[in-house]
């Protein structure tokens, strides 16, 4: 019986296959933290990572809302504002066809249901935290909100 050879140098000539341990992935992560980077790109022995904070996402600028019209404030001296609880968009009213959560002059109690902010397909119904009189609508129909920022005026 005829005796078959495997050709080991073919074997041996391959590249041995890098590896880059996980621990060195978190230090590269926290180095792009610390420094604020919104990518990062390595390539060490064959092996070659690309980190990107955000994915490629263009960053637009929010428009600035334009002031309200003097007739539409009520001017009240003990003033707090309701903030978006998360980065969306915001919505007065449940559907487009519809009249708003509230109006400037309407009164609210904690609880109260005032908008809608959409964040990742998903509606969230934002909720008075505490009962008052809506002294001014900060932000217009459909507009991006980022976390923290004032959407009503309560008294």
């Amino acid at each position: 019986m005829p005796v078959t050879r495997r050709n080991r140098k073919s074997e041996e000539e391959k590249p041995p296959i890098s590896t880059i341990d996980l621990d060195k992935i978190k230090e590269l992560i926290k180095l792009m933290e610390d420094h604020e980077l919104t990518a990062f790109e390595l390539e060490d022995a064959g092996f070659k990572v690309r980190l990107e904070k955000g994915g490629s996402q263009e960053q637009v600028a929010a428009p600035i809302a334009a002031p309200e019209p003097a007739s539409e404030k009520i001017v009240a001296e003990d003033t707090e504002q309701i903030t978006s609880p998360m980065v969306g968009t915001f919505y007065k009213s449940p559907s487009p066809d519809a009249d708003a959560f509230i109006k400037v002059g309407d009164a609210v109690d904690e609880g109260t249901i005032v908008c809608i902010i959409e964040a990742m397909k998903v509606m969230n119904q934002i909720k008075a935290e505490k009962s008052g009189v809506i002294q001014r609508i900060l932000v217009d129909d459909a507009s991006p909100v980022e976390f923290g920022q004032g959407l009503f005026v309560i008294a």
